[in-house]
């Protein structure tokens, strides 16, 4: 598998979305459901595009260089077939689950992934709202497929592959899907994974295969409105600015201005740069568990 292959699927998929899209929009207009705005479209087009012009200018170091250079230290030698290709998707969205995963507990990399949850709409468009800066680090996690054997290129092309389904569940319009909710990440589970309710925080990580999040504790099924409250999508705490540098940059800012105050001692400041979103040495902000606790312990009646 090659390049070329991957500027196949770009050239097919493309349309594709364009229909998808169109299709959505219509419908979103026909029925007011006010799933579109312009201001959001937009945003999530700019955010895209900057994403892609850094994975562009990236991309040649880390599949040319230092994945290559795992892959021509591998510790095993594969041979392409139909297993090697199951496989790789396994453990490209092992790999991913736990990327996606680190991106939420951490805050240094929430910094980069939140850009994504920003919106305060769910639409297929929204999928395209990129973490700017994850080309920087995403390749990390690859690094460990490309020693266990798999070719740089095939897995820059499954990643390809995997991310269009990872974009088409960004949608309302996708109820439930039957028996696939049972293996496949669904716009159901992906709904929960977006939502700013306590419940749904930090929820349903996975992009293709949803085993991880039951095997490792974050799934969480979306439930009836008639037992619990509707899906609130965005941030806990919405954007003041939502300027094209404030978008990328707002989360950035908040932990300089932490990291920076000489009331702190050093590992007060490590926490606030490395521990959970929403840590706070003082209790003066709260972390996803603290809002969960909190609503729990509401929902008792305590």
């Amino acid at each position: 598998m090659n390049s070329v292959q991957e500027q196949l699927l770009l050239l097919i998929t493309t349309p594709v979305y364009f229909i998808v899209i169109g299709l959505e929009i219509l419908l979103s207009n026909y029925h007011k459901s006010g799933h579109y705005t312009l201001k959001d479209t937009a945003t999530n087009i700019y955010l895209m595009a900057v994403n892609s012009t850094i994975e562009l200018l990236f991309r040649g170091i880390y599949i040319t260089v230092i994945l290559t250079f795992c892959y021509e230290n591998r510790f095993f030698d594969l041979r392409t077939g139909w297993i090697y290709w199951i496989m790789l998707v396994v453990l490209e969205d092992f790999m991913y689950y736990w990327l996606h995963r680190v991106d939420h507990y951490c805050r240094f990399f929430w910094a980069t992934h939140v850009t994504h949850h920003s919106s305060e709409k769910f639409n297929l468009t929204v999928g395209f709202r990129s973490s700017v800066m994850e080309p920087f680090y995403r390749f990390v996690y690859f690094t460990p497929i490309a020693f266990c054997g798999f070719h740089p290129l095939d897995i820059a092309f499954i990643y390809s592959a995997t991310q269009i389904w990872g974009i088409l569940v960004h949608t309302e319009r996708v109820k439930n899907m039957g028996w696939l909710e049972y293996i496949f990440v669904t716009p159901s589970h992906h709904r929960v994974h977006h939502a700013s309710n306590p419940k749904y925080l930090d929820k349903n990580m996975g992009m293709l295969l949803i085993f991880w999040d039951k095997l490792f504790g974050t799934f969480q099924k979306e439930l009836p409105e008639s037992e619990y409250a509707p899906i609130r999508y965005g941030l806990t705490t919405p954007l003041d600015k939502t300027t094209p540098v404030n978008l990328i940059f707002h989360e950035w800012s908040s932990v300089w201005r932490d990291i920076r105050r000489d009331d702190l001692t050093w590992k007060q400041k490590m926490g606030y740069l490395f521990g959970p979103p929403g840590w706070s040495h003082d209790g003066s902000r709260l972390t996803s568990e603290e809002l969960r606790e909190i609503e729990a312990a509401g929902q008792r009646g305590e």
